[in-house]
């Protein structure tokens, strides 16, 4: 049996039933740009994420363009971001104007190492900081990194792509933030129909000039108080996000009770598992597990001959992408664990309502790798 990395089309029991008529409903009436889905989202959205306000916007990339410009982040502007992470946290950066420079990971939670950032923030001093919340929970020490960035003047925004329905004692991780996003991006636990993303935050002032940002600036239909862009999100995404909503919690509990056989059933099998920092309830978006450099292409091996989809998340660092090189500033950590830990990581499938037959897959695949060595 073929067994995917990650399955997108495993919908509810009349989920799609729904979703065909409701987008027969908008068709009708050309429901297509704002509207009732788009505030009941944002509505849903805060409510979700325990913030006063979130705004939507067109996809992931965009709201973290959005959370830098509405920060003040602009041209020449000195800005610190995780050495781990996906592209488009470095591209936002450059998109704004900002200077980037990358800081070194933690090898036990695999987040940007706080040690490290507070050497960089004493050294350069930077106007705002990245921290990205990796795999479906975040750094062990978020609340020391938000007081920190709060006492030395620095704008934390907090990249959540990963992290929708993840809590942090007890509480929704976007919750303290000063501004967050997040991504709609189909494979993302909490995923659209195509591209959209969020912006979340507690202070009013940046929810007024994010969602000016949004729509082209505009302070009324023909006034335009900032150069912002088109990053509306449109209504059928908002539509489908509102329907997938209602059956968020039940997914997320199906991809954790997978997650858990992997916890309980790798480390046996000579695989290391990465666990959440303690005060995190996960969202199951990922299992994260470490393997030799040198072994990693081996079990890949075995899983592609038996059909068995994985993932290298992340491949590489980001001051070792090509198109970093003519914007970083500096890469701070001696150590190279950014780099040493992505020639080691390796996903298996994890997705929602996975079956216990496709699990049984995925693990005699690597009883298959251990009988082989």
């Amino acid at each position: 049996m073929a067994v995917p990395f990650i399955d997108i089309k495993r919908f509810e029991p009349g989920f799609l039933d729904t979703w065909n008529e409701k987008v027969k409903s908008m068709s009708e009436n050309a429901q297509f740009i704002g509207g009732s889905e788009v505030t009941d989202l944002e509505t849903n959205l805060a409510s979700w994420a325990e913030t006063k306000y979130a705004i939507g916007c067109a996809n992931g990339t965009d709201a973290l363009q959005l959370a830098l410009r509405a920060v003040g982040v602009g041209r020449g502007d000195k800005v610190l971001l995780p050495d781990s992470t996906f592209w488009a946290t470095f591209e936002a950066v450059v998109n704004v104007g900002g200077d980037p420079y990358t800081v070194d990971t933690n090898p036990v939670d695999l987040q940007m190492d706080f040690q490290v950032f507070q050497e960089a923030v004493e050294k350069v001093k930077p106007k705002a900081a990245l921290v990205v919340h990796l795999y479906g929970w975040g750094t062990s020490k978020i609340e020391e990194l938000r007081k920190f960035c709060k006492e030395k003047n620095v704008a934390l925004i907090e990249d959540g792509a990963q992290c929708f329905g993840v809590k942090h004692n007890g509480k929704s991780l976007y919750k303290d933030a000063l501004i967050s996003t997040t991504s709609f991006y189909p494979a993302k636990v909490l995923g659209a129909a195509g591209d959209g993303g969020a912006v979340f935050t507690n202070d009013e002032e940046l929810s007024i000039v994010t969602r000016r940002l949004v729509n082209h600036g505009r302070t009324s239909h023909y006034e335009h108080g900032l150069v912002g862009w088109n990053s509306r999100l449109d209504s059928l995404q908002a539509a489908f996000l509102n329907l997938s909503l209602k059956h968020l919690q039940k997914r997320i509990e199906s991809r954790k009770a997978s997650q858990n056989i992997y916890y309980k059933e790798l480390p046996g099998l000579g695989i290391g598992v990465i666990q959440p920092p303690k005060e995190y309830d996960e969202n199951g978006y990922c299992n994260v597990t470490l393997v030799d450099p040198d072994i990693r292409p081996k079990i890949e091996a075995v899983l592609k001959e038996k059909g068995i989809g994985f993932g290298n998340i992340y491949p590489g660092a980001m001051s070792d992408q090509p198109g970093a090189k003519p914007f970083l500033m500096e890469r701070f950590g001696k150590d190279e664990n950014a780099r040493r830990i992505s020639k080691s990581v390796l996903n298996f499938p994890l997705f929602a309502y996975m079956t216990s037959s496709e699990m049984d897959e995925v693990l005699s695949a690597i009883k298959a790798y251990n009988a082989s060595k």
